[in-house]
């Protein structure tokens, strides 16, 4: 590390100086880190992130440990002792060993009742709640998109085992295709589901069955299309597009009260309808086995060593990379935090969140909204009335951060006595019921969707919030004693990239209220979506490092967290501008030089610091294909060639890797 405080994380003895920043800043300043560092053995990517997240992690677990210990007493006991006993359940390996053949049996058995594809349905319908049985939808419970003061019920396309629909119809995935099939034909004879000579066949269906319906799923660029998936419909309309399948009979059988179904918001309509007629045209024993699948793959982390390591051989190691299964430990932690975690972030935050943390966090994310406003104000490419729209917007923005005003009630969770699988279930009926309860009610605008001890941080368009866990304002992100331009190159452009949801080309569809609506002009639509337009041109070009042509990123999958990435930063310069004015300081040409580095040259390092990230060529593979992100190498260089304070500050020229002609830099906000 570093000698001087004032830098933070970054260490000018660490850069690479082989290659230049101008041709390649991420590996400028990550070159050395990239050649040394091995990725963990349990991992299938390594970086900055991770390093937190692994802190986070050992802090969880040490709360854990006290809650099975008894060490956490007064109000908050009743809370871990909830926690205390689905963790204890999970690290009693003998007795999960024990239980794992029922509770394979308890998967299987009901199936095998079955006699007809009704019957089939009103299983998948009657154990929704608890999470059982899947089938080829998925319904949740969010905020309208048409109506910010309500919620309603969204549905969804499902029922495929590999990532992304790619994985079945494009031939860069048809050896992960042909070894997932096989790995289902091993796992259903480790589970007693099938003998030797009948699982490959049982297999064969299932793989056959998804892949058509892949051929009827939408892509990962269509499903984030908030226009394309924006469908409200009745109840009736909605069950018109089943008619074969039944849906009022699913409803009828899934016990789930009336007003789930009222409304709802279907995301992919004609997958439902063209879903009804593969439901229709396939046999029965076919989508018996796929259903079987389904429940054996949801429920294998919490079954026998032996079908574990046989899920992590596939999932992990050939879909993954991973050379090792976590410790059990931390699965462990994953799980208690999975079902409980707001209750760890109350502990968390007690003992890892300080109050000055927030305060200084609070001044940075008020930065970074007025020159978000400041910069909005005077843009040359939008008109006076989008304008006035933007700027509205933007001061109906709301910040929370750290951890949530009203924690999460868990005095109806009731984890019962059973095995860790109706532990698991009993917990999943819990967070069914917590969206039916909202259902007809206010909004609660209290509610975060991510834990405070949780390494990442979002944008929420339809309560137009942006929310940052207490776990990611911590080096190399935030520094309270780095320098200012060290901090807002690293966390403030994390602000500025959540900021930047608001106006990316999906979140640009909502207004400041949380509702889709169309605040642009023609004029000025067609000015941000040629800007977009070259963004993604630009994005389509990049092929990571060490991976063939074919897995080159797919711009118009990454082009909202790319505006994000570009704005984040941009704006988080003219934030830094804003800071030095409060200190005094007119001119950045008059910020301290330290150790020989401008405040500039500062400010773009340690963005590419924060991206430090090392990644298996098999997960690299799986992100190109389904992650809206792109590769860290282009969240930093990608960024970066679009600014013009970048090409001044390492004095870029033609021939240069990192040279945009000025008139190719895409500037959206």
């Amino acid at each position: 590390m570093t000698k001087n405080p004032l830098l933070g994380m970054l260490d000018p003895a660490d850069f690479d100086e082989t290659i230049r920043p101008q041709d390649d800043l991420y590996r400028y300043v990550n070159g050395k880190w990239l050649a040394r560092t091995e990725i963990p053995a349990d991992k299938a990517s390594y970086g900055s992130f991770h390093l937190l997240a692994e802190e986070a992690e050992k802090q969880v677990r040490t709360i854990i440990e006290d809650c099975v210990a008894g060490r956490i007493t007064g109000e908050l006991s009743g809370l871990a002792a909830k926690v205390a006993s689905l963790y204890g359940s999970f690290m009693d390996e003998a007795t999960v060993e024990a239980d794992s053949a029922a509770s394979l049996q308890q998967l299987q058995a009901p199936l095998d009742h079955a006699t007809t594809k009704a019957e089939l349905r009103d299983l998948w319908a009657q154990t929704f709640a608890e999470g059982t049985y899947e089938g080829f939808f998925d319904t949740g419970i969010d905020i309208d998109v048409n109506d910010p003061e309500r919620y309603v019920n969204y549905f969804g396309q499902d029922g495929l085992g590999l990532p992304e629909r790619a994985y079945y119809l494009e031939e860069k995935h048809a050896s992960l295709l042909d070894q997932y099939r096989q790995h289902i034909a091993r796992m259903f004879t480790l589970a007693g589901y099938a003998s030797q000579s009948a699982a490959p066949d049982a297999a064969a269906r299932i793989v056959d069955f998804e892949t058509e319906i892949a051929k009827l799923h939408w892509d990962n660029v269509k499903t984030r299309d908030t226009d394309a998936t924006n469908n409200p419909m009745t109840w009736e309309e909605l069950a018109a597009k089943l008619p074969r399948f039944d849906l009022g009979a699913w409803r009828r059988a899934s016990g789930l009260p009336d007003k789930m179904f009222m409304e709802v918001n279907v995301s992919e309509p004609d997958f439902l309808e063209n879903m009804d007629r593969l439901w229709d045209s396939t046999d029965f024993e076919t989508l018996k086995w796929w259903m079987l699948w389904h429940a054996l793959n949801g429920h294998t982390s919490l079954l026998s060593s032996e079908i574990v390591n046989a899920d992590f051989e596939f999932y992990g190691q050939k879909l993954a990379g991973k050379e090792q299964l976590r410790e059990r430990w931390k699965r462990g932690v994953s799980l208690a935090s999975s079902v409980m975690g707001e209750a760890l972030g109350k502990l968390y935050v007690q003992r890892h969140f300080p109050a000055e943390a927030k305060s200084a966090m609070s001044h940075l994310v008020d930065n970074l909204i007025q020159a978000y406003q400041d910069s909005i104000a005077v843009l040359d490419w939008m008109g006076p009335e989008t304008r006035d729209k933007a700027l509205q917007k933007m001061r109906q923005f709301t910040p929370k951060i750290g951890y949530p005003d009203k924690w999460r009630n868990y005095e109806k969770l009731q984890l019962g006595d059973g095995t860790l699988m109706d532990k698991v279930h009993n917990a999943s009926v819990f967070g069914t019921n917590f969206w039916i309860d909202k259902l007809g009610g206010p909004v609660d605008h209290t509610i975060w969707h991510m834990t405070p001890q949780t390494v990442n941080a979002y944008y929420n368009p339809t309560e137009n919030e942006i929310v940052f866990p207490a776990a990611i304002l911590q080096p190399p992100f935030f520094d309270k004693d780095a320098d200012a331009a060290v901090n807002y190159g690293s966390i403030g452009a994390v602000i500025g990239h959540e900021i930047g949801h608001g106006f990316d080309d999906q979140g640009a569809k909502f207004d400041g209220t949380g509702k889709v609506e169309n605040w642009w002009t023609d004029q000025d639509l067609a000015e941000f979506e040629k800007r977009t337009h070259a963004l993604i041109d630009q994005y389509n070009a990049f092929v990571p490092q060490g991976l063939p042509a074919e897995f080159h990123v797919n711009g118009a999958l990454t082009i909202g967290e790319n505006i994000g990435d570009l704005g984040g930063l941009d704006i988080a310069w003219k934030a830094y501008l804003l800071e030095l004015k409060q200190q005094g300081i007119a001119d950045p040409a008059d910020a301290p030089v330290i150790e020989g580095l401008s405040a500039a040259e500062r400010f773009f390092l340690s963005w590419a610091l924060s991206w430090q990230t090392k990644v298996r060529p098999e997960m690299a593979k799986q992100l190109i294909s389904v992650d809206p992100h792109s590769p860290a190498e282009f969240r930093c260089n990608g960024v970066v060639a679009n600014l013009d304070l970048f090409a001044d500050t390492f004095q870029t020229q033609p021939g240069d890797a990192l040279w945009l002609e000025p008139d190719q830099r895409v500037r959206i906000w």
